[in-house]
């Protein structure tokens, strides 16, 4: 993007404006499609000259300080001025970033705006250069000047993860700054390419102006930044008619201002040509057309486009009608040339409204490997490690890792290898995150306050070589398998300085002085002898008294926690219970079955607030009983996730009782996989349905305490939301383990043909692995798109369906055939994977859900970033317009 000096702010528009301004105030404080950060000021605020309501960047930056532009400096643009006379410097570290995460999350086009002003902030007159990087990509180099002179970069980022860094990296040529950085939500239909990334050369509103002005338009539903462009030997025409920018064609949303003027030759036959060295190949443009001008019946404007020597197909523009032509894709050496011209149809002569001009950033590097990520960033937070350079991916771009940790590549996929946390101020037990460095090779943890016993998981890491524990405060003995691998040489252990570590059996066999604490243990074997001894005549004398004030302490305790028991369960109820008559009038007297189950009858209901519910009915003959109705009712009340179907109330009156969930309007996962349903799934609808579905039981099986079993999970108890939002359902019906590590949670029956666990009908027992292998059966359902069980002759359960075809490598004969090969290949073995791994037949082979779902987010990004995704409005506009395909790149 180039340079801005000032913004001509147009004098016959300053009453509309500031007006708009006004009435748009409190949208702009509460819009959650945009984020916008004033870089340097200590609070947030709106800003009333521009409408937007802007927040301090204490809450995305951990580094930095805040500055101000020398007077003299500051711009004299109404809609910049505010925000560019603060900014942000970061004289320490190499990189710096800010985290932003957009309210929407992953799976959406968002344009980033950053803004940059030097400003002479430090008297030294020297405006420094910097690189700036989107995530891990290079974005551009910064380049500023003095004076109140700014500079402004847009790019356009689809992003598949929730939160995206903004970086500036320290080239050595000045301290990087930064005055503003804005995100924006674009709609999924529009500036889409097969990169995932698009920069802005040049938007350009063709009316008079300085060729470094700007405006942005408060109709702008994607607050674009407007440059002037006036065309030689042309003249502006405008309209004061209302322009229909609600049209279904103006799907860019091109603002009333720009659109309502417009740019004709001043000759009929004469043409409108651009060109400019742009210096890039793989450029894009999009043109924006609309008839301002009332024409008769016998007067039409048809006009063409050649661009770059091709010639597009003609086009007629309708009275007050938008038209957007793009993107239109070529590949030169940094030059764009096009001109619009009359066709001899045409009785008067071409125009144009705007055009915008983009290069492909072709953002090729992927991130780190996001289990890594999600590791390292938990356990930053964990010990508060408060290095400075922590910031932004941990990897990524090269030259510029985290300090104390080293990098790697594995399958193409950048691997967290080395971690030195050693003289870290870590303090507690060891985190159960390192377990998740499965490419990690060596392990410094030394001259901590690290406490507990040693991991055992840490030999369970494949790759990890080298673990340096010692100078901590470890006790007990180290586990057999960890003191097997350093003896035979797999792993170098280093444990001394540990004065509670103590290995008896090492220390008697005498065989690895690496190992063998030997006063430590004889030290320590003492002192227990000595404080053993000490204390038993304490003990047996206070024996009775103890057991004694035991007795009465339980008693109260007991006492005490069923009162507080009965005061929460019934703060938590409140507002919560239904009568039976309400439940009635919410069902119009239980007109309308929606489903049935083991649990009862299932009614659409509707509450006052207009709120389209689902409530379920306890049947007499309900397997479930009263009894576990309440045990489902309290459950529910505390156990909440967005992919849980949640609890809205409940209804607990004499023998009637039922209870309200959220109802969710695109029904079950079983009718959407069926061959009746036209409106089939596509692939990348599918993965995210199974990773939400994923998120779910992974909450179940690890965020809950003590952890639950579903015992019946299945596709049709996996409800969609409007927006496909995946929900488990009927979770409350299940059993929590009786403690933390129990082995399982019931011996009663459960589950459905087809999903249930094989082990169980030796065992009789179901646990999370079992789980597991339901939650396998439904990613075969989802990949295939089979049922479990295919009637015939013989019923042929998926996994005898599957297994042949797996044996000779024929992916497009398992992925579901309606899909049409719509689907990346590799994703779609990655998937199959994880579904196969999750039907092992033995349960303790199986994964745990952690691990599924971080496998399945991969597949998620593979096919997200894949080069075959279809855009379907470059397929429409090619053959409405029929264009002359470019050649080749």
């Amino acid at each position: 993007m180039g340079a801005g000096k000032t913004l001509v702010f147009q004098p016959w528009a300053w009453t509309v404006f500031t007006l708009a301004v006004l009435m748009a105030g409190l949208c702009a404080a509460h819009d959650k499609r945009s984020i916008s950060i004033d870089c340097g000021v200590n609070e947030d605020y709106l800003d009333e000259l521009s409408g937007i309501y802007y927040k301090s960047d204490s809450d995305f930056v951990t580094a930095g300080e805040n500055k101000q532009v020398s007077p003299g400096n500051e711009l004299t643009n109404p809609q910049l001025r505010q925000m560019v006379k603060t900014l942000r410097s970061f004289p320490e570290g190499k990189k710096n970033c800010y985290t932003l995460k957009p309210e929407q999350g992953k799976g959406h086009h968002y344009m980033f705006r950053a803004f940059f002003t030097y400003g002479n902030y430090d008297g030294q007159q020297l405006p420094p250069t910097f690189d700036l990087y989107l995530g891990v990509n290079y974005w551009t180099t910064v380049e500023l000047e003095n004076g109140n002179w700014y500079w402004h970069n847009e790019i356009i980022q689809f992003l598949w993860t929730d939160t995206i860094d903004v970086c500036l990296v320290n080239v050595g040529s000045g301290i990087p700054v930064i005055s503003g950085l804005e995100l924006r939500l674009l709609d999924n239909s529009i500036y889409q390419i097969e990169s995932r990334a698009l920069q802005l050369k040049w938007r350009y509103d063709v009316m008079p102006g300085d060729y470094y002005s700007t405006t942005r338009y408060k109709d702008d539903v994607y607050d674009r930044v407007w440059y002037h462009h006036t065309f030689s030997k042309a003249r502006l025409i405008q309209t004061k008619a209302n322009v229909n920018v609600q049209a279904s064609n103006n799907n860019y949303g091109i603002p009333t201002k720009v659109l309502g003027t417009a740019t004709q030759p001043l000759n009929q036959w004469d043409s409108l040509n651009y060109s400019e060295d742009y210096s890039a190949s793989d450029l894009y443009v999009y043109f924006h057309f609309v008839e301002i001008v009332n024409t008769t019946e016998n007067q039409r404007r048809e006009i063409s486009i050649t661009l770059n020597n091709v010639k597009l197909a003609p086009i007629t523009l309708e009275y007050l009608k938008p038209l957007s032509i793009g993107p239109q894709n070529f590949s030169v050496d940094g030059f764009v040339n096009f001109s619009i011209d009359a066709t001899t149809e045409s009785s008067l002569p071409p125009l144009i409204n705007a055009f915008e001009v983009y290069m492909d950033a072709d953002f090729q590097t992927s991130p780190t490997y996001l289990v890594d990520v999600d590791a390292i960033i938990d356990i930053k937070q964990m010990y508060k490690i408060s290095r400075s350079d922590w910031q932004g991916d941990p990897c990524l771009p090269k030259g510029y890792e985290w300090s104390g940790l080293r990098c790697g590549s594995e399958n193409s996929t950048t691997r967290i290898i080395y971690l030195d946390l050693s003289s870290s101020n870590l303090e507690g037990e060891v985190s159960s995150s390192f377990f998740k460095f499965t490419a990690m090779e060596s392990l410094d943890l030394s001259n901590n306050n690290l406490k507990g016993s040693v991991p055992e998981f840490l030999a369970q890491l494949p790759k990890l070589k080298v673990i340096d524990l010692s100078g901590n405060n470890f006790e007990g003995q180290i586990p057999r398998v960890l003191k097997e691998k350093s003896n035979n040489g797999t792993v170098q252990l280093r444990l001394e300085d540990n004065p509670y570590l103590c290995l008896i059996d090492a220390c008697e066999k005498n065989n690895h002085p690496d190992l063998c604490l030997t006063d430590a243990c004889e030290n320590n074997n003492k002192k227990k002898i000595l404080a053993i001894v000490a204390s038993v005549v304490s003990v047996v004398a206070l024996l009775i008294f103890l057991s004694v004030l035991l007795i009465i302490c339980r008693i109260k305790r007991i006492r005490q926690k069923g009162a507080k028991f009965k005061e929460e369960w019934a703060m938590k109820s409140k507002n919560r219970t239904f009568t039976y008559s309400e439940i009635s009038n919410i069902t119009s007297n239980f007109s309308m079955v929606i489903g049935e189950g083991g649990f009862g009858k299932v009614y659409l209901g509707t509450l006052n607030d207009g709120t389209c519910v689902a409530v379920k009915v306890l049947s007499s003959s309900s397997k479930q009983g009263y009894k576990e109705f309440q045990v489902e009712a309290q459950l529910l009340m505390i156990v909440h996730h967005k992919n849980l179907v949640s609890l809205v109330g409940y209804c607990d009156e004499d023998d009637k009782k039922a209870l309200v969930y959220e109802y969710l309007a695109n029904g079950n996962l079983r009718q959407h996989l069926l061959d009746r349903n036209t409106n089939i799934l596509s692939w990348i609808e599918r993965l995210q349905i199974a990773v939400d579905a994923a998120h779910g039981l992974e909450y179940l099986h690890n965020g809950c305490m003590p952890p639950i079993v579903h015992r019946d999970l299945k596709t049709s108890n996996i409800l969609l939301n409007e927006n496909l939002q995946a929900k488990i359902a009927d979770f409350g019906l299940s059993r929590a383990f009786l403690t933390e590590f129990a082995s399982h949670i019931s011996t009663c029956p459960a589950g459905t043909l087809g999903y249930l666990d094989p082990e169980f009908h030796s065992s009789r027992v179901i646990n999370k692995k079992s789980d597991v292998y339901s939650f396998g059966i439904v990613l075969l359902e989802l990949d295939s798109g089979q049922p479990v069980i295919t009637r015939g002759e013989e019923a042929i359960h998926i996994i005898e369906w599957i297994n042949p075809l797996i044996e000779i490598g024929d992916i497009r004969k398992i992925i579901d055939p309606r899909l049409q090969g719509e689907f990346n290949i590799n994703a779609a073995w990655k998937a199959v994977e994880i579904a196969m791994s999750c039907v092992l037949p033995i349960g303790i082979q199986r994964p745990d859900m952690s691990c599924v779902l971080s496998e399945l987010k991969e597949c998620l990004e593979l096919e997200m970033g894949s080069k075959e995704t279809q855009r379907t409005e470059s397929q429409i506009l090619s053959n409405s317009l029929e264009i002359t395909p470019p050649s080749a790149r």
